[in-house]
């Protein structure tokens, strides 16, 4: 089983290591994030281990699994939706797509139009 990556290891074997074996199952999950990260370019490797360090420490904060579940979906959804998220680089993308610059945290989205096109007669 350690000679399988984490991506064929299926959650029926992940859950009764769980189960049985903590330790072990601590191991392989490390094991696992750590050949995620060392399979990510270069460049994104070393932000990577920081973003892994913020969740370990959102999960060490928590008093329950489901707790730390939670802290790390708060986490995941202020990266999509909160200021210079996800969302908002979206935005800017269609914003230089329409001949503009706009940053969604001030405010500056034009409200769409709804555009009518007349049907064809053949």
């Amino acid at each position: 089983m350690k000679n399988k990556k984490a991506a064929e290891i299926d959650f029926d074997t992940w859950s009764e290591v769980a189960r049985s074996d903590p330790q072990a199952f601590e191991a392989m999950r490390l094991a696992a994030i750590d050949a995620v990260i060392e399979s990510a370019p270069e460049q994104n490797r070393e932000r990577l281990r920081r973003l892994q360090w913020r969740i370990d420490q959102e999960r060490r904060l928590a008093r329950t699994p489901m707790a730390a579940c939670l802290r790390i979906s708060r986490m995941m959804w202020r990266s999509v939706l909160g200021p210079n998220g996800l969302n908002d680089r979206f935005a800017e993308l269609q914003g230089l797509f329409c001949g503009r610059v706009l940053s969604p945290s001030a405010g500056q989205i034009p409200a769409g139009q709804v555009v009518t096109f007349a049907r064809r007669q053949d």
